[in-house]
Order: C-alpha cells, then sequence, then structure tokens
C-alpha cells in the first residue's frame, strides 16, 4: 500500500490528514517531531513526506522545517517532500522547492488540491520508482557485457544502444559479415571496432575506409591494391586495403558509394577470397572479415539497379541497425559527460537544453558541441549559450521544449494550481517550472 508519512507538532493535523489520505487507500504514519519522523524513516518504508515548517511555540521562521528536510534529502535524496506552511514561511518554502522539496502547500489546506497533489507526487514517485529500476537492470546487463567482452570506454545507457551492442557482442565471434545501418554521425565505426575486437580475428589489422570519401575511380585501387602505370599517377605498385587487412578486419563504411565495378569484384573477393590488383593478372588471396555500414537504403538501390542484389544479400548476413541519438536521449547525457572528461561541468539548464536538442548530427555533432563549450564556458560551468545550438532547432521531445508565459498559465490552470502536476503537463522537473515562473513574474497563488 502506499504510504505517507506526516511530520506536524500538531496532532490535530496529523489525525485529519490521515483520515483524508485513508479514505484513498493511501496509508498514513504520524510524528510529532522531526527526531520521530526521521526514526520513523530509518525504520520503515515510505513514499511521501508532508513536513511542518515549525515545531517549537511561537516560532515561525521555518528553519526547523528547513533543517529538517535538508536531514530527509541527505538520507532519502529522491524521496518527495511537501511543505505545509503558514504564508510567513511562504519565501522559505518556495527556496526549499527550488532546492528540491516536490511542492508547498499553505495552511490551512484544501483537500481537494491536497489529495491531488499527494496523488499525483505518488504516481511520479511509481513511475520514477519503475524508471529506476530500469536504469538498474541496464546496468546490469552493460556490466554483463564488459565482464564477459571488450568494449573499450564504449557509453550505452538506452535500451535501444544496449540491444545493438548485446547483439554485436554475441556475432562477433562468427566470421560472417556484418552490415551496420544507421545515419551519419551515430558510431558505426565504434560498432565496428567492438566486433573485431571480440573476434577471431582480433589478432589482426582492423582497417577501415570510407568508400564515401574518395572519388569513384580510386575506390578500386584502394579496395584491391594497383600495379605502377595501371592509372595516371599510380608511379608505384601499392598495396590495397584487403592486402593490408589479410587475417583481420576490414570495415566499407558508406557502402553505397562504391561503383557497380567494384561492388563485382568485392563480391567475388567475399565468395572465393581471391582477387587482382589493378593492371595485374596475378590472382592473390586474403583472409578477411568484411564489416560494411551505411547510412543509405540499401533495398531502394537494389530495386533501382544502383546496388546488386547478391552483394547486398552477401553483407547482409547480419545487420546491426545503430540508431539515431535522437531515439536514444538516455545516451545523450551520459556521452556528454564522457566527452568532457571532467574538463567542465553541465549546469542544469545546460542539460535541459542538451535534452531537448534535435541532433541530427547525431553523436559525432555532441561530441563538437562539448569540446566548443568546455572552451568557452567560464569557471568550468557549461551553460546553455556555450552550447551554440539555436534554440528553435530544439526538437522537444515530452514537451521539453521552452514553455512561454501563457503554456505555463494554462498548464498551472489547468493544474489547479498544483505545481507537481502542471511541470509534468509540460514535460518539466517541478525546479525547472518554478525557474520560468521566476522569470515571468508568475506566483502560483
Amino acid at each position: 500500500m502506499r504510504t505517507v508519512l506526516i511530520i506536524d507538532d500538531n496532532p490535530g493535523v496529523g489525525e485529519a490528514l490521515s483520515l483524508l489520505l485513508s479514505l484513498h487507500d493511501i496509508a498514513a504514519h504520524y510524528a510529532a517531531t522531526p527526531e520521530q519522523g526521521l526514526a520513523l524513516l530509518a525504520s520503515r518504508p515510505v513514499d511521501l513526506v508532508i513536513q511542518d515548517m515549525n515545531f517549537s511555540a511561537d516560532t515561525t521562521s521555518g528553519e526547523e522545517g528547513r533543517a529538517l528536510f535538508q536531514q530527509i534529502r541527505a538520507r532519502s535524496p529522491d524521496l518527495p517532500v511537501i511543505l505545509l506552511t503558514a504564508w510567513t514561511q511562504l519565501e522559505q518554502a518556495v527556496a526549499l522547492v527550488k532546492a528540491g522539496a516536490a511542492d508547498y502547500l499553505a495552511k490551512p489546506w484544501d483537500d481537494a488540491k491536497l489529495l491531488a497533489t499527494v496523488e499525483n507526487l505518488l504516481e511520479l514517485a511509481e513511475s520514477n520508482a519503475e524508471a529506476q529500476r530500469g536504469r538498474q537492470a541496464r546496468r546490469a546487463r552493460i556490466d554483463s557485457l564488459r565482464q564477459r567482452f571488450k568494449l573499450d570506454d564504449l557509453v550505452c545507457a538506452s535500451d535501444a544502444m544496449l540491444a545493438t551492442l548485446e547483439l554485436a557482442c554475441q556475432v562477433a565471434r562468427a566470421p560472417l559479415p556484418v552490415l551496420i545501418t544507421g545515419p551519419n554521425g551515430s558510431g558505426k565505426e565504434r560498432i565496428a571496432a567492438v566486433v573485431h575486437a571480440n573476434s577471431a580475428a582480433v589478432g589482426g589489422p582492423f582497417i577501415a575506409l570510407n568508400c564515401g570519401a574518395l572519388p569513384a575511380e580510386l575506390i578500386e585501387a584502394e579496395l584491391f591494391g594497383a600495379e605502377s602505370g595501371a592509372f595516371t599517377g599510380a608511379n608505384r605498385a601499392r598495396e590495397g586495403r584487403f592486402e593490408a587487412a589479410n587475417g583481420g578486419t576490414l570495415f566499407l563504411d558508406e557502402i553505397g558509394n562504391l561503383p557497380l565495378a567494384g561492388q563485382v569484384k568485392l563480391l567475388r573477393v567475399l565468395e572465393t577470397g581471391r582477387f587482382e590488383r589493378l593492371g595485374s593478372s596475378k590472382t592473390r588471396e586474403t583472409r578477411v572479415r568484411v564489416i560494411s555500414a551505411t547510412n543509405a537504403d540499401l533495398k531502394a538501390m537494389v530495386a533501382q539497379g544502383a546496388f546488386r542484389e547478391d552483394l547486398y544479400y552477401r553483407l547482409n548476413v547480419v545487420e546491426l541497425r545503430l540508431p539515431a541519438l535522437a531515439e536514444r536521449r538516455e545516451d545523450i547525457l551520459p556521452l556528454a559527460e564522457h566527452f568532457l572528461a571532467g574538463a567542465a561541468r553541465l549546469s542544469d539548464s545546460a542539460r535541459e537544453f542538451l535534452l531537448a536538442h534535435s541532433w541530427s548530427g547525431n553523436v559525432r555533432e555532441l561530441k563538437n558541441v562539448m569540446a566548443r563549450a568546455a572552451l568557452l564556458c567560464r569557471d568550468g560551468l557549461i551553460m546553455p549559450a556555450d552550447l551554440g545550438l539555436e534554440l528553435n532547432t530544439a526538437a522537444a521531445p515530452r514537451n521539453l521544449d521552452d514553455p512561454g508565459r501563457d503554456a505555463i498559465l494554462a498548464a498551472l490552470r489547468n493544474a489547479g494550481g498544483v505545481v507537481a502536476r502542471a511541470a509534468q503537463q509540460l514535460g518539466l522537473s517541478r525546479q525547472a517550472l518554478y525557474r520560468r515562473m521566476e522569470r515571468y513574474g508568475i506566483s502560483s497563488e
């Protein structure tokens, strides 16, 4: 059963609140002093705390409530706390909400408003607990992968990325071709390196070639090598990437850019392990595990005749789909911290901005943004302005965009003045909503 701890020096308050909550299937424990409340908190599970701001006779400063709140936060950082306050402690209560308290209600309270606040916070707490269990399960899966496989310092915090990483580790030992699909900048080469590091070919070289970075007439020479005089500018014989990767892994990025003539030769190498350098009739042999990657729709290219169907199925024995960064937002902040490497800290507002951005450039864009922000920020604290991101490029998941004054007022009206409920409607934390209310001069009353 959901449980609330009431800490108030007035037994009448405790009795009234306990009765009100019990009528809605919420169990209540009562403590008359901060000491009793902290003892109860240590002895039994509690989902939410409702606490007074003053406990001594003729005391109205709210300092006792502040001290109690700080002790609760120290012991249970995620436990929601509602402050019961008289008007004389309103500023104190607002300050504590900005410091992390869930909400405040003035005495005498409105039963409907109090119940709505409690129900909303209990739902949020349950949702947060479920999310926490999900994070713990993901950490356990990642820890298990790190114990069994070589992942280097690859950052993974999302279910989408974890599923891709688990499949990559699973297929690494089999010497089969792998096709990695995903948008530019999403980290396809990093996944290819993980596959190589956990394969039987780990003792051999890992050679990468971006087929989209070379003119079509030079790609074949890069792949298969060329004899002296094979083409203009070929002044000496040179080995190709297949020779260099012998006994290891060859990673072919942007495979969709390979011209049809090169596709024919690549298919032959995959099927027989044999090839010839440009300008040579000597057949050479190689033993290479090929991992290819693309951000293009190869099936559509096959239908258009731009990519060989037999080569597509030869390359796509196992497909690893790497999601865009916008599809795995749980990875954004861990990646940002990883790229900063302790060189600077992210402010709360910068974190919100990072989560709201569309990240069309994916992980590569995030890495560059962090390098810039670490260089430009003051006193080692990164603010939104240091990120160099345009506000109108933010694609706000779950309404994480910056709501205007009218939107905030409408949300507060819809929530009956309950800040926690309004924040949930807007997709903001309570602290973030209070900052915006302060910015626009909006009172929750």
